[in-house]
């Protein structure tokens, strides 16, 4: 089947999908001579950004490789966790940045992230609860000292952040999944009476704020906006010059027991999916280790988040936490809520590590057994903000609100390449490679299709084999690039 070019994505170097046909499941059976495969690509240096490329690929009989030959192994027959989704945060930075773009390039931007066929097709949303670091300013919903919340109004939300969720909902259709996050309750809840530089959530205060949450998501989904799930405490761990709040594992569990989870199933949200950690890999196995083992709180747990923020302390990102809480736990989900390019610089935008940051992380944490992936600010301005205490960042697209021009770096097309094509209720299949310069992720799709990406993250061109059961498909990975292959 060929892809039917789309104008809009033809001006972002971008091919539409395709419609994917049914298959049976796939086997040890499974074989690459019947199969219909496109490949697409975003390669450095090239003009290819998620680009069919066009060729002939030759499947030969490959029984057994040798060292020499260069490969990435797939396995159809096993299968693993249920893939939940891919998108970013709409904070209010990225909806007050939305709002002062000229409409045609709020239509574009729209289609970019959320049309399936014309865009990436991301499917999963988060935003905050009160304000965070990318807001214009530090705002509550209720009044000071009402404890019984009777004042409770989302009249600031209504002006930015409501109306951009509720596009990108049209677009994204049944595929739609929000899930909301707190930086902090509000300042006279806390300890230090501050919603800024950490504090704690004082004790009198758990029930309220417990009911907060409560009367968030009502608001939002009177408003025709569903909440599918949210997240205890967004990085309860650190002290920030921004809002935050400390929580330890302890002290989340507790409110996650005795407050957070039976008021949810009063008020009928027995089904929100709770998150617990909702911070960076290097505690995720004690804090999941520590709540989990409440049996009280953790029935009301679905899954961990965690960022990937770790190596501020000089460690490596630690992708085997994330694996051993996956095999501690694998009746709990995990999901990566969060992660951005740090101290933005406009001229660097162009960069290319800023995707292979993405596809590196995103390749590890599926094969570590996460079911879903979050980037942060889906758009950001020409400042990497606004944000109210100058903690800039880089996002996969930059609105220029003095110019009106929409810029797509790297780290768009990469996420790209998972999102457009590894669609909600897939399942990852068993991947590997045998050079370390190689990653490959695969998952198998509800529809049948075989979904295999592929990164190159080394200066040369690779001929390699991509071998299924005895065959191979005789291909190549660009130097500094990454490719998805689709196999129905």
């Amino acid at each position: 089947m060929r892809l039917k070019k789309c104008p809009y994505l033809q001006k972002l170097g971008l091919l539409s999908a395709f419609i994917l046909g049914s298959t049976p499941l796939f086997s040890q059976s499974f074989d690459l001579r019947t199969k219909q495969i496109q490949v697409f690509s975003t390669e450095k240096n090239t003009q290819n950004r998620l680009s069919e490329v066009k060729n002939t690929w030759e499947v030969i009989d490959f029984a057994q490789p040798k060292e020499t030959d260069i490969c990435v192994f797939i396995n159809p027959s096993k299968s693993f966790q249920t893939f939940e989704g891919i998108g970013g945060a709409i904070t209010d930075a990225a909806a007050e940045t939305f709002a002062k773009l000229p409409k045609a390039k709020q239509q574009e931007f729209l289609t970019a992230y959320f049309d399936k066929e014309k865009g990436i097709g991301y499917s999963l949303l988060r935003t905050n609860i009160n304000s965070c670091d990318f807001s214009s300013d530090t705002y509550v919903y209720v009044k000071e000292n009402d404890k019984e919340l009777t004042t409770f109004s989302l009249k600031h939300d209504e002006q930015f952040k409501m109306p951009l969720i509720k596009q990108a909902k049209e677009r994204m259709g049944a595929d739609f999944k929000l899930f909301v996050s707190p930086w902090s309750p509000p300042a006279w809840m806390k300890s230090n009476n501050n919603m800024l530089q950490g504090g704690r959530l004082m004790e009198a205060f758990y029930p309220s704020w417990a009911n907060y949450y409560v009367k968030f998501i009502q608001g939002y989904e009177k408003t025709g906006i569903p909440v599918w799930g949210l997240t205890i405490q967004n990085e309860p761990m650190a002290t920030q010059r921004w809002e935050s709040c400390i929580y330890t594992a302890d002290e989340e569990t507790a409110f996650l027991r005795d407050h957070l989870g039976p008021m949810l199933h009063k008020n009928q949200m027995g089904d929100k999916k709770v998150i617990i950690w909702d911070h960076n890999r290097d505690l995720i196995f004690q804090r999941a280790s520590v709540t989990l083992s409440d049996p009280t709180a953790a029935k009301y747990v679905w899954g961990i988040g965690f960022h990937w923020y770790e190596n501020w302390t000089g460690s490596e990102n630690m992708y085997d936490n994330v694996e051993e809480t996956h095999k501690a736990f694998p009746d709990k989900s995990l999901i990566f809520t969060e992660g951005c390019k740090e101290k933005f610089e406009l001229g660097k935008i162009k960069d290319w590590s800023l995707g292979e940051l993405y596809g590196t992380s995103m390749i590890q944490d599926f094969n570590n057994g996460v079911s879903a992936w979050t980037d942060w600010n889906i758009l950001l301005n020409e400042q990497g903000g606004p944000n109210h205490v100058g903690n800039y960042c880089f996002a996969p697209v930059i609105g220029n609100t003095q110019t009106g021009e929409v810029s797509y770096t790297a780290e768009y097309q990469y996420i790209g390449h998972f999102s457009k094509f590894i669609r909600p209720g897939a399942k990852r299949v068993s991947s590997s490679t045998n050079r370390d310069f190689l990653m490959a992720t695969s998952f198998q799709n509800k529809d049948g299709n075989l979904v295999v990406v592929v990164m190159n993250k080394s200066e040369k061109d690779t001929d390699f084999h991509l071998w299924i059961a005895g065959k191979a498909l005789k291909t190549k990975a660009s130097a500094r690039s990454i490719s998805t292959f689709v196999m129905k």
